[in-house]
């Protein structure tokens, strides 16, 4: 695929999710489902950040438990 396809898509795709995300939050519920993407996309990145924290906390424990061994 030539290059500036790939970055037209690339940029075409991120923009188009994130006009999603941002006016699904004015959508009203359709069948009583609400369809908020911004705030799953919020919830999700949380999430992430979270178990990133916890992962690197366990991994200088386990760097400082290694340490002590030597």
């Amino acid at each position: 695929m030539n290059k500036w396809t790939e970055l037209f898509a690339g940029l075409i795709l991120l923009i188009g999710a994130i006009l999603v995300a941002w006016y699904s939050q004015f959508w009203p519920p359709i069948l009583g489902k609400d369809f908020n993407f911004w705030h799953a996309a919020w919830t999700f990145l949380k999430g992430g950040i979270f178990w990133f924290v916890v992962m690197i906390g366990a991994l200088f424990i386990l760097l400082g438990i290694s340490d002590l061994k030597d």
